[in-house]
């Protein structure tokens, strides 16, 4: 007969996500997780096996939250232009833009490299277009090619500010979108 987990895969890897961010994937090892989860090593190589499968939960469960979070985003802003910029400044939270652009990429990293979590990251895309498409064009197609392009002027700017930082992230982004809105016609300025 098995033990029982005293902590749920959920609970733990919420635990053991901030230490992901705090030390990098490389570093991340099953004694410093084990800090994190207020669990043994030991039982983190029995529910992981190896570490790169915990970097890998971990990672995925990342996409889990940020999937979940695009997707309560997408039911709440209006269906506007306006919507479109709220909803990315509101998955980008103002304290987290140096994260983000520094830290972040090492995490980024990991996933472009693991074929499954780059599965994953491709979908959230496909979901983050979709949702800032339709804010932006009726036709399916036109909505779906500036949902990707939202998208992308969204990364870039946020990588650009992270070059001047003359002025707060989310404000920069927040216009970077808005004169990408006015340039494609579909800007609502309300």
């Amino acid at each position: 007969m098995g033990r029982s987990k005293s902590i749920s895969e959920t609970a733990l890897l919420d635990r053991l996500l901030p230490a992901l961010r705090d030390v990098g994937p490389a570093a991340l090892t099953f004694a410093r997780a084990s800090d994190a989860a207020r669990l043994s090593p030991a039982s983190l190589v029995l529910r992981f096996r190896t570490r790169d499968a915990m970097v890998t939960a971990i990672l995925s469960h990342a996409w889990d939250l940020l999937t979940a979070a695009t997707a309560a985003l997408d039911a709440a802003v209006p269906e506007t232009a306006r919507g479109a910029i709220e909803l990315l400044r509101r998955l980008m939270p103002a304290d987290e833009a140096d994260y983000a652009v520094g830290d972040g990429l090492l995490l980024l990293r990991e996933d472009l490299r693991n074929p499954a979590l780059r599965a994953r990251g491709a979908a959230w895309g496909e979901l983050l277009a979709t949702a800032l498409g339709r804010r932006l064009a009726d036709e399916r197609d036109e909505a779906l090619r500036l949902g990707w392009q939202m998208a992308s002027v969204w990364q870039g700017a946020l990588v650009w500010w992270a070059f001047t930082r003359a002025d707060g992230a989310e404000d920069t982004v927040e216009r970077r979108l808005e004169d990408w809105c006015r340039s494609v016609g579909v800007f609502d300025a309300a």
